[in-house]
């Protein structure tokens, strides 16, 4: 397999962690050195993946209230042989999203390393996932 079908496929896993809160599949996207975080909130939000973990394993999933999955890849950028760069879409409840996932391939896997977020407002300008 080519990075861009492994980083493809690393990705589909990813919006599965979300839409089922699949706390194996967590292990598996993210690196543990992970970080999470948005300037959309006051002050900024930033998680380690510790504490990501952790409300992941509380939230109620969206496939647990069947929502209608919305989940996009807009595009993949490689860097070289072992960094890339992923914008992807999603919604979880009402909220749609917007993230630029920083990946790095380590020991032969890739995995997020970074998940910067901006959370889409209902009636704004980058609503794009409707």
């Amino acid at each position: 397999m080519n990075n861009f079908s492994e980083v493809h496929d690393l990705l589909h896993m990813y919006f599965d962690t979300l839409y089922y809160c699949d706390l194996e599949k967590f292990d598996a996207v993210f690196h543990s050195q992970a970080i999470y975080a948005t300037a959309d909130e006051t002050p900024l939000l930033y998680r380690d993946m510790t504490a990501y973990r952790k409300v992941i394993a509380q939230r109620r999933s969206p496939a647990s209230r069947s929502e209608q999955r919305r989940d996009f890849i807009d595009a993949i950028e490689f860097a070289g042989d072992n960094t890339a760069l992923a914008r992807v879409r999603c919604s979880i409840g009402e909220r749609d999203f917007v993230d630029l996932l920083s990946l790095v391939q380590i020991e032969g896997r890739w995995r997020i390393i970074a998940k910067i977020f901006q959370i889409i407002q209902e009636n704004g300008d980058n609503n794009a996932l409707r």
